[in-house]
């Protein structure tokens, strides 16, 4: 998909130098422009890829954990990983100190969701309630992060992204211990759908605070 955005605009700018008479740098600044514009691009597809990993290795370990299997420790240790690959994403625009901080979060985060489905699993209506709470105040704790690394992520829109993240991912547990298959595929699309809104929303964000990496002026965020 790269190629066929970078290459034709490359070739046309070489066409048009050489019947003008020359003129090199003409071909040079597309092509960096260009460059620039498909940076944007694999930004928003790998952000997309790494928060797919996020949700798609959660379902795998609740699939697991609820049906008893023993891969659930697998699952919840390539779900552990993720987490440090999102926190690495961060590190370069931010630093390794904000992409180790963003990593511990995002482990605590899943560290809280094996407490969520275990004592859902378990009929625990107390433990679910306390490990609940201690989600949503981990989900107010990314939000606070997310929110002071870059003025384009508002807390209040983060808070509300991370709420319906934990909330989707609870009607995704609920739906499969009580096996109704049907709600539980909805959930996931759901899950999905969602994550990729938020993964989409970030990815805009860093474009728009660090304009000169993308080709983009101050005052536009697509």
């Amino acid at each position: 998909m790269r190629s066929t955005g970078v290459v034709p605009i490359t070739i046309v700018c070489m066409v048009v130098a050489a019947g003008c008479g020359g003129g090199a740098a003409a071909p040079v600044a597309k092509t960096s422009n260009a460059s620039q514009a498909d940076a944007a691009w694999m930004l928003k597809q790998d952000m997309r890829r790494l928060w797919t990993d996020h949700v798609v290795w959660t379902r795998e370990y609740i699939v697991a954990a609820i049906g008893g299997q023993p891969e659930a420790q697998s699952a919840a240790d390539r779900l552990m990983r993720n987490q440090e690959d999102i926190g690495n994403a961060v590190a370069k625009y931010y630093g390794d100190a904000a992409g180790r901080q963003l990593t511990a979060l995002l482990k605590q985060h899943i560290g809280i969701a094996v407490d969520v489905v275990t004592t859902a699993k378990a009929g625990d209506k107390a433990g679910f309630k306390q490990a609940d709470d201690r989600w949503q105040q981990n989900g107010a704790e990314i939000a606070d992060f997310l929110s002071k690394a870059n003025p384009n992520w508002p807390r209040e829109t983060l808070v509300a992204m991370m709420k319906k993240h934990l909330a989707t991912t609870t009607t995704e547990v609920e739906a499969r211990l009580n096996k109704n298959w049907n709600d539980d595929v909805k959930a996931f699309d759901a899950v999905y759908d969602h994550i990729l809104n938020m993964s989409d929303a970030l990815a805009d964000g860093i474009v728009k605070q660090f304009p000169e990496k993308f080709g983009k002026s101050e005052n536009v965020t697509n």
